[in-house]
């Protein structure tokens, strides 16, 4: 794997970041009662998509110079003017100043990722697949995708309000990659990802696969489906962030992938 400096983890962050600017800015076109709002700060971008959404925090800050205790005063009054809690990304590769100003004001860790990559090389080639089909999702399948999510991730039930459409915009996102597997003509498993063009990055994630149809490699053909097609759009680089320990990791570490760094979202309650 290339080795990771601070140029390299900005690159990777934006697997995170432009996701979510799009997708606020999304609900800024189509939904502005959300009150979106997306604003740059320290070299990254402050993202807001709605109270109680799980698409909004600061990403990319620290990377281009040490932050100020200014910029965590725009951070802070960004969210709490919003009556949401104060949220930002830091990883090893961040400026220090970051981590040492958030420990000063109080910030807890609200969760810690793995951030895992892939170099991409324009030739390769995966092996084909006959016993199910891999093909790209249409926006008509928005609901039948996020369904996918939904029982994959909550076979109980409890999925957050919303869940099924919070996914429906990232049809419309400009680099957005949706796949789908079918079996029988039934859709079983799903994978999105989104091509950073200006990074030559592809960040990957939406992947899900039915209980009933584990174990068949549907998730290793996914992502081997949508690394082909980021490597033909000119990525250099894929990248998957998630839980470290997960069959997400180790379905990506089949594949080549490696963990560049672990990140940690930092997060401060709005004051009483």
């Amino acid at each position: 794997m290339h080795f990771v400096d601070r140029a390299l983890a900005r690159r990777l962050e934006s697997a995170e970041e432009m996701p979510q600017i799009h997708h606020a800015e999304w609900c800024q076109k189509n939904q502005p009662t959300v009150g979106a709002a997306v604003e740059e700060i320290s070299g990254g971008h402050m993202i807001f998509a709605g109270l109680g959404s799980p698409i909004g925090r600061a990403v990319g800050m620290g990377f281009a110079a040490p932050v100020t205790a200014a910029e965590m005063d725009q951070l802070e009054h960004f969210y709490f003017s919003r009556k949401a809690p104060a949220q930002t990304d830091y990883c090893p590769l961040s400026d220090p100043s970051l981590l040492e100003l958030t420990k000063q004001r109080g910030y807890g860790i609200a969760e810690l990722n793995n951030v895992l990559v892939r170099k991409l090389e324009p030739t390769e080639r995966f092996p084909a697949r006959t016993e199910f089909t891999i093909r790209a999702s249409t926006p008509d399948e928005a609901l039948a995708f996020s369904s996918i999510l939904r029982r994959s991730f909550f076979p109980e039930g409890g999925e957050p309000e919303g869940f099924d459409e919070m996914f429906s915009p990232m049809f419309a996102f400009p680099g957005s990659l949706t796949f789908v597997a079918e079996i029988d003509g039934e859709l079983v498993a799903t994978g999105a990802g989104m091509i950073i063009p200006e990074h030559k990055i592809v960040g990957l994630y939406g992947a899900a696969t039915l209980n009933e149809h584990r174990g068949r490699g549907l998730q290793t053909a996914m992502i081997e489906r949508r690394m082909q097609a980021a490597a033909e759009a000119g990525c250099e680089y894929a990248v998957i962030v998630t839980l470290g320990g997960t069959t997400s990791q180790r379905n990506a570490e089949r594949l080549g992938f490696r963990v560049a760094y672990s990140k940690a979202t930092l997060i401060k309650q709005q004051p009483a």
